[in-house]
């Protein structure tokens, strides 16, 4: 009786719309028909082998995966670290760090949709006012650079939150073994390199996991910012899925674009895993 509310709604949540997705995707249901049409691994093909934008919204996930997973992890431990003891002026800054993560991701689009307009946004002007109006540009109107500019805003927004992971971490690590280390002549890198990152292992692994599948299930940012463009330039799996579906009225063929997508995250997520489980990591 205790594990039926939760077992209720994970399977209304969870595991009911992913069995319903895995059936809408072996057939041509456009959301209105009342009748499903089972056409086969149909949808698999035609997303495998004629279907260009899906190979390009893979490629975008993976530029905004790798960037916001790059900066957002080593930014949050560098931040960690500088502010792991708990002075008030260290609270302070995490409390400021942490901030935009709880402000929702439509309005904070908009906010920097602002910054980054070509004509009266605050960075070019800023770049303009120091001399550096060569580096002024349309930084989400740009095909080569648009993908990048809104990993900007993914990592600036959530380093906060990963930043508190890092340093629940910290200050789990005995103080004994940072005097040992100092004992033993280890000097700052060392003391890092063979007690602070082994140790840290745990709590690296949920931050690399987390951030992955979150950079990967971005899409109230995209949307609000670019909605795919420019011509696909930042579409990405989760966009493709929704246009697919509410656009074209794709639903199964969205519903295929959808397993395709939960099996990557799945994959890279179990990778992840294996490669930072702590007690496998050698060091």
């Amino acid at each position: 009786m205790f594990v039926l509310p939760g077992f209720l709604v994970y399977s209304v949540f969870f595991a009911g719309p992913t069995i319903a997705a895995l059936v809408l995707s072996f057939t041509d249901w456009n959301g209105i028909a009342a009748e499903l049409n089972f056409i086969g691994f149909s949808n698999y093909i035609e997303l495998f082998t004629n279907d260009p934008i899906f190979y390009q919204s893979l490629t975008n996930n993976l530029k905004f995966t790798v960037s916001v997973l790059a900066f957002q992890t080593v930014l949050s431990l560098v931040f960690a670290i500088m502010l792991v003891k708990n002075t008030k002026a260290n609270v302070f800054y995490r409390s400021i760090f942490f901030f935009p993560t709880v402000v929702a991701s439509v309005s904070i689009a908009f906010t920097w949709n602002f910054m980054y307009d070509p004509n009266i946004g605050v960075i070019n002007n800023t770049l303009s006012a120091i001399g550096l109006e060569n580096l002024t540009q349309s930084w989400l109107g740009n095909p080569d650079i648009a993908i990048y500019s809104i990993a900007f805003i993914q990592f600036w927004m959530h380093t906060g939150q990963m930043l508190i992971i890092f340093v629940a971490g910290l200050h789990s690590i005995p103080k004994e073994l940072y005097e040992a280390a100092s004992i033993e002549g280890a000097g700052k890198w060392h003391t890092f390199r063979y007690v602070t990152w082994p140790l840290l292992a745990p709590s690296a692994t949920i931050v690399v996991a987390y951030t992955t599948i979150q950079s990967f299930k971005a899409f109230d940012l995209i949307i609000a910012t670019t909605n795919g463009g420019p011509s696909y330039a930042t579409e990405i799996l989760s966009l493709l899925l929704y246009h697919e579906a509410f656009n074209n009225f794709r639903f199964g063929y969205s519903s295929a674009i959808s397993v395709i997508f939960m099996i990557i995250i799945a994959v890279i997520t179990i990778v992840q895993f294996r490669i930072l489980k702590s007690n496998d990591v050698k060091y």
